[in-house]
């Protein structure tokens, strides 16, 4: 079995336990928790050669940007959808939270081999983000969650 070529998106379900809700764990070597503050981007791309990330979105939004096929890709992560999104090595991605609200979020990485000092600095993006893409992601989401709510 070799490894994953292309990011993936994986739909957590709920369990619910005695009131509560929790989710499958995800098998990972290391277990990051980071804070993304409100109105941040990253200034550039990060392109692991040795892990494969696994992002979570705990508490507020946030949008993942990715380079897959010479194409910008962009998904919107928030914690009314509990979507594990997997970034395998050799895929450049950054974060960005366009909002005010700060958002948490957990990184279980999975290593392949040795983190390579690389791994950590960020490359040059090669084009801007694409601002109206990111705004219509929000604008969707937020529609959706208008209609949940009137219905």
């Amino acid at each position: 079995m070799g490894l994953i070529k292309k990011v993936e998106y994986i739909q957590l379900e709920k369990f619910k336990d005695e009131g509560l809700y929790r989710y499958s764990p995800l098998s990972s070597n290391e277990t990051v928790l980071y804070e993304l503050p409100g109105h941040s981007i990253d200034d550039g791309l990060f392109c692991h050669r040795f892990q494969t990330d696994q992002l979570l979105a705990l508490r507020g939004s946030m949008v993942l940007v990715f380079i897959q096929n010479r194409h910008n890709h962009y998904v919107l992560l928030t914690e009314n959808v509990p979507l594990l999104v997997t970034i395998p090595p050799g895929i450049p991605h950054a974060v960005m939270n366009p909002i005010s609200q700060p958002c948490l979020y957990l990184n279980a990485i999975i290593r392949h081999s040795t983190p390579h000092v690389k791994d950590y600095q960020p490359i040059q993006k090669l084009f801007p983000f694409d601002m109206a893409q990111v705004e219509q992601l929000l604008n969707e989401f937020h529609y959706n969650k208008l209609q949940k709510i009137e219905a």
